[in-house]
């Protein structure tokens, strides 16, 4: 939990010096820095007592002192002066997604807004047009970013919610018969509004302390034996059930929903003279048929034991039913990463850190896909400098005899639907992925085509984020799916999962759509650094909500599978 609470100060810091116009590398150190803490998979507070804070990329003495005082103190000095030099509505403003701090800056300086709804307002009522820099498009975009600001208020990433759930179980697991998150994260839906924890104990009151016990807690809700209810900083819900032992399995069902899946298990009950709660399934005469495993509830209603991941009333039931449930892809499954950048573009680490961390990950294989030169904001590469880099990756893959490192890029796919590289130089390489990072605003139409045109091209394997949704930040820009999977199947295409859990696209829906069409997937990280790599999961558990089996999913097969499913289409 530290690590994202000091994310997100150094997140706010970031901001916050941007808006003073500070120096831009004092600002970025802090985005870096928060960037390295939200992928972090260690415990900052447990690097901190190996003295080792300064072996997190982006660390530096400075930034490690600050750290060190916040997990002493709870607070940190620097951030506290920030904020009492900055407005708090400026605060406030910069919070919306479309605003950068120097918008902010001006609107607050002309407004004086203090709030939100106060911006909203001057907004609709178009007084934001006197504001020096603001247009009509402009006010569309701010008016476009409170929707999605107000939207993503109170939910929370997946990625940023399950370290937290995972830190609660560990904190609780001495004091508890078992211990598991519930809810919409154990179904691992993109994002979640709270956590929801399970506890069996027949010793509620001492579960109780020590839930309450934990030093994140903003705010006490419920307090009691059988639920407690916390806020913790950062204002992220936690609900805490203790049960019986021997209601576990049921309690576990129950808990985990969606409640459009328990009702569905319910009328189920129902039909067979059954009832089915929280505390178990009971016949007619009350007498408990099964409670204290969950496969022994699905069971007795006649049902395999459906994936929790599924549990959404989407025909899973049904499929449970007639013996048809998926044989979902495990992360386990997946042979190699296939996006991802280095410090060739705008990856924080080197091939070879990437190379190595990788392949200590047990994958057979991984492709090193560098930003193309249009992407000028991300160090893309010129046509020059992508050769050198491929030769590079293909000596470092000379020297691995077990193991491929693929030269590759993630080419820009132009408005015009052309790439950023000619076919001359992209055939030089052994894994190209396509994505659109600029004309976001084009209509369905446009884009769509530039998809289609660039899935054309008989050197582009995978189109990359195909929405370009950021959760929380950016909507999916509107594309025609129907004609993009038909074109996909047809040239042997592939659509990434990018396991980012801030990006998350495909999404679930649209993976099943896939499946449904014929098309498979290929689940990369999109990693900037190696601590990205851990990603991965995510991406896994999208694949999986969408009904992917390993078949579906292009990067479980080996690697001349891999290279030869294009030109076999």
């Amino acid at each position: 939990m530290k690590n994202l609470e000091i994310a997100s100060i150094f997140g706010n810091m970031a901001d916050l010096l941007e808006i003073q116009g500070a120096n831009p590398f004092r600002i970025r150190a802090y985005r870096n820095a928060r960037a390295s803490l939200e992928s972090l998979t260690d415990n900052v507070e447990e690097i901190a007592k190996r003295e080792a804070l300064k072996d997190i990329q982006g660390i530096g003495k400075d930034l490690a002192a600050k750290i060190l005082e916040y997990i002493r103190e709870g607070r940190m000095e620097a951030y506290e002066n920030l904020k009492k030099e900055i407005p708090v509505g400026l605060v406030h403003v910069v919070s919306i997604p479309t605003i950068g701090p120097k918008t902010a800056r001006s609107i607050f300086d002309h407004t004086g807004v203090e709030s939100v709804e106060q911006l909203e307002k001057l907004a609709k009522e178009g007084k934001l047009l006197d504001v020096p820099g603001i247009k009509e498009k402009t006010l569309e975009n701010i008016l476009r970013g409170i929707d999605l600001y107000k939207r993503r208020k109170g939910t929370f990433l997946l990625g940023r919610a399950l370290p937290v759930a995972l830190e609660i179980i560990e904190a609780l697991a001495s004091v508890s018969d078992r211990v598991e998150y519930a809810g919409s994260l154990r179904r691992m839906k993109e994002t979640v509004h709270d956590i929801d924890i399970l506890a069996a104990s027949s010793n509620g009151d001492e579960i109780a302390k020590a839930f309450l016990a934990l030093p994140t807690i903003g705010r006490v809700l419920v307090q009691g034996d059988t639920k407690t209810s916390v806020l913790l900083t950062g204002d992220l819900q936690v609900d805490l059930r203790v049960v019986e032992p021997s209601s576990w399995g049921a309690a576990l069902v129950y808990f985990t929903g969606s409640k459009a899946h328990n009702i569905r298990l319910r009328a189920r009950a129902i039909e067979r003279g059954l009832k089915l709660n929280e505390y178990g399934l009971f016949d007619e005469n009350g007498d408990v048929i099964a409670a204290s495993k969950e496969e022994d509830v699905y069971g007795a209603l006649d049902l395999p034991l459906i994936p929790p991941v599924l549990r959404e009333d989407r025909g899973e039931v049904e499929a449970a039913d007639e013996g048809s449930l998926p044989s979902l892809i495990q992360a386990e499954d997946v042979r190699g990463d296939l996006h991802m950048h280095t410090t060739w573009s705008d990856g924080a680490e080197s091939t070879e850190a990437m190379v190595a961390a990788t392949k200590r990950r047990g994958y057979d294989y991984v492709a090193i896909t560098d930003h193309s030169k249009s992407l000028g904001v991300a160090g893309g590469l010129s046509d020059e400098d992508l050769l050198r880099h491929a030769e590079e990756i293909h000596e470092l893959d000379s020297k691995h005899a077990d193991f491929r490192v693929l030269a590759g890029t993630e080419v820009d796919i132009r408005n015009d639907g052309s790439l950023d590289y000619s076919d001359e130089v992209l055939s030089k390489l052994d894994f190209v992925v396509a994505s659109v990072h600029s004309g976001l605003r084009q209509d369905k139409a446009t884009l769509t085509g530039r998809i289609v045109r660039a899935m054309r091209n008989p050197h582009v394997r995978v189109i990359g984020h195909p929405t370009g949704r950021l959760l929380g930040d950016r909507d999916a820009y509107e594309l025609d799916f129907d004609q993009i999977m038909s074109e996909a199947a047809r040239t042997g295409t592939c659509l990434e999962v990018n396991a980012h859990y801030h990006r998350l696209d495909l999404n679930d829906v649209l993976c099943r759509k896939a499946r449904e069409m014929g098309v498979r997937v290929i689940i990369s990280t999109d990693s900037h650094n190696t601590e990205n790599l851990e990603n991965l999961p995510y991406g896994v558990a999208t694949a999986q909500r969408g009904w992917l089996e390993k078949e579906h999913v292009l990067n479980s097969c080996p690697v001349e599978e891999l290279l030869a499913f294009k030109q076999a289409q």
